[in-house]
């Protein structure tokens, strides 16, 4: 009886023993010490005011922007140019001053989705395992008034290439309402504009897509101001802008286009 309350007080002083090493010595302390987990909480809740300030100040930003222009200023910059905001270029935007057209997401009036531009990633492989085209017409349509000026552009050229297996043709609406962007009215609307495509003979595919969300971004990197005009960029296989129209297409720069698009198709 004696030798086993003898081992009982043995183990009580290790424990005893145990305990104030691990309360006073940092070294082997199983938890961060109170100093730390402060300086941890402070720092991530920085982070947090950080972002917070900084998403603020970017939609305070686009607050103002969007304030400062609205529909009457695109109507009005309309009726004094008929949309023609600028001339297309005459020449091809050499590559190395090009800059890259922003990505976007698309979706097909049967559902399939997809992400525009197609390109070839940096190491010369198709990321996205589909056909990247060697030159690619997009035309942008922000309101339903600028379809007759997208089809000023793509008609003509859908004629001049439609034998072309290295060319592309799409045609982009964005839809920003946000009813018509919930997923039942979407799905709706998708049936509605669902339509067999005009190229199905052809080397040359038409595809006619559409983008439904928030554009403010992407228009912003296009330095897209007026949504009553008809956007056109002819895009090489690296997605980059090497010649844009804008409006209803003039004879002389429909002949612009064609000549650029045969020139990059040259390129190597």
């Amino acid at each position: 009886m004696l030798r086993v309350n003898r081992v009982i007080n043995r183990a009580r002083a290790s424990i005893s023993n145990c305990q104030y090493l691990l309360s006073h010595d940092p070294k082997i302390s199983p938890s961060p010490p109170p100093h730390f987990a402060s300086k941890s909480s402070i720092r991530f809740f920085d982070v947090y005011k950080l972002a917070s300030k900084e998403n603020i100040k970017k939609e305070r930003a686009r607050l103002a922007d969007e304030l400062n222009r609205g529909y009457f200023d695109d109507m009005s910059e309309l009726k004094q140019h008929g949309g023609k905001i600028a001339l297309a270029n005459k020449i091809l935007i050499p590559g190395i001053a090009a800059r890259k057209f922003p990505a976007v997401d698309v979706i097909y009036s049967d559902g399939r989705k997809s992400k525009l531009p197609i390109v070839f990633d940096a190491s010369g492989v198709d990321a996205s395992k589909l056909a990247v085209p060697e030159a690619s017409l997009v035309c942008l349509s922000f309101r339903a008034n600028s379809q007759a000026m997208v089809d000023s552009w793509s008609k003509p050229f859908y004629d001049t290439f439609s034998e072309s297996k290295s060319v592309q043709l799409y045609e982009v609406s964005f839809i920003d309402s946000w009813l018509l962007c919930l997923n039942p009215i979407k799905r709706l609307l998708l049936q509605f504009m669902r339509k067999s495509s005009d190229g199905a003979k052809d080397a040359l595919q038409r595809h006619i897509v559409y983008s439904f969300g928030d554009h403010y971004y992407f228009r912003k990197e296009l330095k897209i101001l007026n949504l009553l005009t008809g956007y056109i960029f002819l895009l090489d296989k690296f997605g980059r802008i090497r010649w844009q129209g804008f409006g209803f297409a003039k004879q002389e720069e429909l002949s612009s286009l064609i000549y650029c698009t045969k020139v990059l198709l040259e390129e190597k």
